[in-house]
């Protein structure tokens, strides 16, 4: 059965309602035949991303970057996983209170680096999430999931 890691960082509400809300669509019940995985990022493990076919990446944006602890998820996984998960697809989301830009490009720049696929387009999200966020990350969970059952 094919698995989706999801790796989380969640320190605010703000961030838990995005979580939810791709938890959500991930393990929608229309999608079968797909085991999603909930990590927090300083909890997964190189075998938790080796053992799993696709990605969802969740972060707040820390001082204009992703947070330590996504930061800190790739920094372990990097060199273990580089070889073995080239191609697999991933997507994410991101939340900052006004800019995500610089945890939007250090992102962009460590997948490119594992050679991961971007199965959707990101979610960014500033401020309060307001109920078309949360169903972007509803649909993003969704997407990832489909995509790996089908």
């Amino acid at each position: 059965m094919p698995t989706l890691l999801i790796v989380h960082h969640t320190p605010s509400p703000n961030c838990q309602a995005l979580f939810e809300a791709v938890v959500s669509g991930a393990t929608a019940p229309e999608i079968e035949g797909v085991r999603v995985v909930r990590r927090a990022a300083l909890a997964a493990t190189a075998t938790d991303v080796l053992e799993a076919d696709g990605y969802l990446l969740g972060t707040p944006a820390n001082l204009g970057y992703l947070s330590g602890a996504l930061k800190h998820f790739f920094d372990q996984i990097y060199y273990p996983c580089l070889d073995e998960t080239r191609g697999r697809p991933f997507g994410s989301y991101i939340h900052g209170g006004s800019d995500v830009t610089g945890a939007a490009r250090a992102l962009d720049s460590i997948t490119t680096g594992l050679g991961w696929r971007r199965a959707a387009e990101p979610v960014t999200v500033t401020g309060a999430p307001g109920k078309a966020d949360t169903e972007a990350c509803w649909e993003l969970g969704a997407t990832l999931a489909a995509g790996l059952a089908g």
